[in-house]
């Protein structure tokens, strides 16, 4: 019936089926709720309006499927060849047809090669891993791979987490005799990573590996899983067996799938096991639905507008330079359960140098060896003379055996607190390494000419922030702050000397107790409590 409609229209003018489009556009559609075509009438529609941008994809009718006759409703359901949520701040699912498409254009008319994909998928998967399970409590990860690119996701996956300070041991029975996998193997082996046999492995993972990534089969995979696949996919349901031990149970992770799913119905007769994490590839697949795990997260930090605007891609954004993002909420965490057990060279009287600042430095220059954010950042506390106490966090600026400094708004709380009370107490915490400082001492503020030299180093959008910035006092809103800064810009052009205002400047802690402390195994943490010899 919508072909002779089509076919009708083209006889009053050839272009009438497409000026139809935009007027279709504006309409509701019909969908339904499963497949790509049109609702029958016998079917209760689901119906939402076609807007933004995935409008562009019908205007004009851009599509094959049109020129070559196909009917014109197919062609209008282009866009939603998957069932793709379109509420605000909903995620896209997307169907096998559409993964395979979009790998075809990212590997084709969009430049990339398999192996790059590759290279930032596995980066993805590691990266998830990373973010969820620390190496300090699931140190050895087998990998799973099957015989194509999910097995090379994993490959890369495995190499990364190496780096990352994981045991890795890798299980790859199946290998592709390509010259792109070849070279992976040939990566992991410099590495010194195993390659354990299927008959090497335990019949219960939860024996020797902490954490199992399961990179065999992705959505391009069908039918029923063969020799020795469908042995390892029944070892991993195993894991997924809740048991009454206190032994914790070896965690799972699946590339894209979990392998023995259907790539859209997921684990359709309820005998697949279930992952505890699922790192989606590109877009999570319309299984991913039914994954009910804690951690989902979506990786491949490679998808370009083009894609996203030809299939109505609904993705998170990406934190910062994160190669991965979490899909929905964390899970929910007992806080009393949270802990971590250190494990860190001791702490000896017998180790540590007989000046404190001297101790302190040396712990700071190994805190900026890590490379850790900020490792001058220290929490200040301090009470005014009714004992009421606050703190803050503020940056160190200066450090010698004259004690401690940091600049600050001399009206300030903090000021306050200092005028009444000179008395104050920092904290450095130093978590990567397990160690914190804890020093006390009293209070007073630097030269002037200190405060001088240290104002017209830094650089000119602090020294005009510190005018306008009145610390602690309540303003009418940002806006405020913005307009000043801006008269502040104009008062002051590049190379002009900026004054420093009178109620901007240091402050110095002479220390006269110092606590180094060390995280220990089993909170037996190592505290050492030092005099200052000052």
């Amino acid at each position: 019936m919508r072909t002779k409609f089509r076919a009708m229209l083209s006889r009053f003018h050839p272009l009438l089926p497409r000026l139809l489009v935009p007027i279709l556009v504006s309409c509701p559609v019909p969908l339904a709720s499963q497949n790509t075509r049109f609702s029958s009438h016998n079917t209760p529609p689901r119906s939402f309006p076609i807007s933004g941008p995935l409008s562009s994809c019908f205007s004009g009718l851009q599509c094959p499927r049109a020129r070559s006759g196909a009917s014109f409703p197919v062609c209008l359901a282009r866009g939603f060849a998957s069932e793709r949520a379109m509420e605000e701040g909903s995620i896209s699912y997307i169907n096998q047809r559409d993964a395979a498409e979009i790998d075809e254009l990212l590997m084709g008319p969009l430049g990339f090669s398999v192996d790059q994909l590759m290279e930032l998928a596995g980066l993805s998967v590691a990266a998830s891993i990373a973010e969820v399970y620390k190496s300090s409590e699931y140190n050895r990860i087998l990998v799973l791979c099957g015989p194509g690119n999910n097995g090379g996701d994993g490959l890369v996956a495995a190499r990364h987490l190496h780096h990352f300070g994981y045991k890795l041991f890798v299980c790859y029975p199946k290998r592709t005799p390509k010259a792109l996998y070849t070279g992976l193997v040939t990566q992991l082996e410099s590495l010194s990573i195993p390659f354990l046999p299927v008959e090497d492995l335990p019949q219960n993972l939860t024996d020797d590996f902490d954490l199992v990534v399961d990179a065999m089969f992705g959505f391009s995979f069908h039918g029923k899983p063969r020799p020795p696949f469908d042995d390892l996919i029944q070892r991993l349901v195993s894991l997924s067996i809740a048991d009454n031990s206190s032994k914790r149970r070896t965690a799972v992770v699946s590339v894209d799938i979990p392998s023995g799913w259907h790539v859209e119905e997921g684990d359709t007769d309820g005998s697949g096991f279930k992952p505890e994490m699922l790192v989606s590839l590109t877009a999570p697949k319309l299984c991913a639905k039914k994954f009910v795990g804690p951690h989902h997260f979506l990786g491949g930090r490679f998808v370009p507008p083009s894609i996203v605007e030809k299939y109505g891609l609904q993705l998170p954004p990406y934190p910062g330079t994160s190669m991965c993002v979490r899909i929905g909420k964390p899970p929910s965490v007992d806080i009393s359960a949270l802990r971590e057990n250190y494990i860190s060279p001791e702490l000896l009287e017998d180790q540590v140098m007989a000046n404190p600042t001297d101790q302190f430095l040396k712990w700071f220059d190994e805190a900026v060896a890590a490379g850790l954010l900020e490792p001058n950042a220290m929490a200040l506390s301090t009470s005014g003379k009714g004992g009421k106490l606050s703190s803050r966090m503020v940056l160190l600026k200066g450090v010698d055996n004259d004690g401690f400094v940091w600049y600050t708004n001399y009206g300030s709380r903090k000021a306050h607190d200092l005028s009444e009370n000179p008395h104050a107490a920092l904290l450095f915490f130093w978590n990567d390494l397990h160690r914190q400082v804890r020093i006390e001492g009293t209070v007073q503020k630097v030269p002037l000419d200190e405060s001088e030299k240290y104002f017209h180093s830094r650089p000119r959008g602090s020294q005009l922030g510190a005018i306008v910035s009145k610390q602690s006092s309540v303003i009418a809103g940002r806006e405020v702050l913005y307009q000043a800064y801006k008269e502040l810009e104009e008062k002051y052009p590049d190379g002009s000397l900026i004054p420093k205002p009178d109620y901007w400047g240091g402050y110095r802690l002479t220390p006269n107790r110092f606590e180094f402390w060390q995280g220990q195994p089993s909170r037996l943490h190592d505290r050492l409590a030092k005099l200052s010899s000052l």
